[in-house]
C-alpha cells in the first residue's frame, strides 16, 4: 500500500462498549488502540474474562501506515463470518494501528453464514462509530551535534519552524533530538546541513 501522506487515522483510547442484538443473540463490540501485535493477546483474555458465557470472541487488527499488517480471526464460527467482516469496517473507517473485538453470546437460534455476517459487520461498524478516530501524522527523529557557538542559529531554525524537541544535552559538545513530520524531514534537514559545523542524522526510519 502506496502512502501518499504522511497522514493517518488511528484512536487513543479504548472504545465505550456497544451491544447489537440479533434473534436474541448479543454482539458486544469493542476497539482498542495497540502498537504491536504483542498488545492483542491480553486484550482478548480480558474480553473472555469479563464475557465468560460467550461462545466466540472474534477480532481483527491492523498495524502500521507504509507497511500494513492485518489479521483476522472467526474464533469458531463459521469461515471468513466473522473476522473478515470486523476487518472490512477496519478497512472502511481507514483506522490503523487498532484491534475490533466482538463477543457472541447465542440467544438460542441460528443465524446461518449471512446472518453472521451482517451481525458481525454491524457490531464492528458500531463500535468504530464509537470510538474516538483521530489524525496522526508519521514522523522522524532527528539528532543534532553542533559546538556550543552553532546554538543560536540552530535555535533560530528550532523556533521558526516549531520544531519539537525530544532531548538536549547544551555543554561545549551540543546534542539536540527533534522530532518532525515525515513529509517536511528532508527540507527541515537540509536547513540543518547549511549551517557548518553542524552534523545532522536521522535515528528514525
Amino acid at each position: 500500500m502506496e502512502q501518499k501522506t504522511d497522514l493517518y487515522k488511528t484512536i487513543l483510547k479504548p472504545s465505550k462498549e456497544i451491544i447489537f442484538k440479533e434473534k436474541k443473540s448479543k454482539f458486544y463490540g469493542y476497539v482498542f488502540p495497540i502498537k504491536d501485535e504483542g498488545d492483542v493477546k491480553p486484550i482478548l483474555e480480558t474480553l473472555k474474562k469479563q464475557h465468560y458465557t460467550a461462545n466466540h470472541v472474534c477480532y481483527a487488527w491492523q498495524l502500521g501506515v507504509e507497511k500494513i499488517r492485518y489479521r483476522a480471526n472467526d474464533d469458531g464460527e463459521p469461515n471468513n463470518s466473522a473476522g473478515m467482516p470486523i476487518y472490512g469496517q477496519i478497512q472502511s473507517f481507514g483506522v490503523t494501528n487498532v484491534l475490533v473485538a466482538v463477543a457472541r453470546i447465542f440467544g438460542g437460534t441460528k443465524l446461518g453464514v449471512g446472518g453472521l455476517i451482517g451481525a458481525y459487520r454491524t457490531a464492528a461498524q458500531l463500535a468504530l462509530d464509537e470510538a474516538n478516530i483521530i489524525s496522526k501524522t508519521l514522523r522522524k527523529t532527528l539528532e543534532l551535534s553542533f559546538d556550543y557557538k552553532e546554538m543560536d542559529k540552530v535555535m533560530r531554525i528550532i523556533k521558526q519552524q516549531q520544531l519539537e524537541t525530544i532531548f538536549q544535552k547544551m555543554e561545549m559538545d551540543c546534542t539536540l533530538i527533534i522530532s518532525v513530520r515525515k513529509k517536511e524531514s528532508i527540507r527541515i534537514k537540509n536547513m540543518f546541513d547549511k549551517i557548518q559545523g553542524v552534523t545532522t542524522k536521522v535515528i528514525t526510519p
